[in-house]
């Protein structure tokens, strides 16, 4: 079921594959070129293990991109969940050489054979609906907060390098039982299938495509989904159907906002809100007061904000 908004003006690829990348430093120029070249613009993540991120562009050069991508052998087949946007979503094109495509801190797992099995978005409702099977939410606390799976766990944790210290605490409650494990588009939790299965859990699962894919496969009066989905860009957060939901992002501490939290009376636009108020001196808040006054006055003119509509140069 396809339900995106094929009129948008911009085509955006979530995209990764864990592949052997023995040459992947040489692959950082010629990627940035290739993107530049044709407007796109976004963030990739390059390792010895693979590749990772979300770019946007023109559909066309989007498309080109993804030839590009699947010419080079290693990567050929890559997993790419792709949806729309009204407006460019990203202010730049970076090409970035990491250690990990997602950063887990454990050496030596090989998510490229080791992962957990597979499940469908059609046959995920089965799955996470068994009262014996244990649902675990892999992404970070501010994701979860937006919306989960009815019945899974949140591990609240802020980073996933927190991840693999969650599992191995709750080893005993985890062993012996079906464990089902969830993220944005697939990889964090292919990463993680990989990790509780070194650790000897052997019945272990995976939504295939991640919330993303599921959000455009399956119909809303049948989802087991509750809330929004945060993605890593300024759509912010995308519901059923991948179209573009109403969480906005406190330009203070970047925690997602639900239209209810924008009623707080801490919520002050570019400047707090409820998370974030009491953690915050009056010097702080003067700040973030001046930096959205700025921010709104360029867009005002039809001007490049001088920060940037994420303010991820501050």
């Amino acid at each position: 079921m396809d339900q995106q908004d094929h009129t948008a003006a911009y085509k955006v690829a979530a995209l990764y594959r864990f592949a052997s990348l023995p040459n992947w430093r040489d692959l950082q120029q010629p990627t940035v070129e290739f993107c530049t070249a044709r407007g796109i613009k976004g963030t990739l993540l390059l390792a010895h293990e693979g590749i990772n991120g979300t770019v946007a562009g023109t559909p066309e050069a989007i498309d080109e991109l993804m030839g590009f991508l699947n010419g080079i052998e290693p990567l050929r087949g890559i997993e790419v969940k792709f949806s729309t946007a009204s407006q460019m979503p990203f202010h730049r094109m970076k090409v970035r050489l990491k250690r990990e495509i997602v950063t887990m801190g454990v050496e030596d797992l090989d998510p490229i054979g080791d992962a957990g099995t597979y499940v469908e978005a059609q046959q995920w409702n089965d799955l996470i609906a068994d009262p014996e099977t244990i649902v675990i939410d892999t992404r970070n606390d501010y994701e979860v907060a937006l919306g989960t799976f009815k019945r899974a766990v949140d591990p609240k944790t802020e980073s996933f390098r927190q991840f693999p210290d969650w599992v191995k605490a709750r080893h005993n409650e985890l062993a012996g039982r079906k464990v089902a494990m969830f993220c944005t588009g697939g990889i964090r939790c292919e990463k993680a299938t990989a990790y509780v299965r070194s650790l000897g859990i052997d019945d272990v699962y995976h939504l295939k495509g991640g919330i993303l894919k599921y959000l455009e496969d399956v119909p809303q009066e049948e989802s087991l989904w509750e809330g929004e989905c945060f993605v890593f860009d300024e759509r912010v957060s995308v519901v059923h159907g991948l179209q573009e939901g109403e969480a906005e992002l406190c330009r203070a501490c970047r925690f997602p906002l639900t239209p209810q939290d924008r009623l707080s009376e801490f919520y002050v636009k570019g400047v707090s809100c409820h998370i974030c108020h009491d953690s915050r001196t009056e010097e702080d808040r003067a700040r973030y007061l001046e930096r959205h006054r700025q921010v709104s006055l360029a867009e005002q003119r039809g001007a490049p904000s001088p920060i940037g509509r994420n303010y991820e140069d501050s």
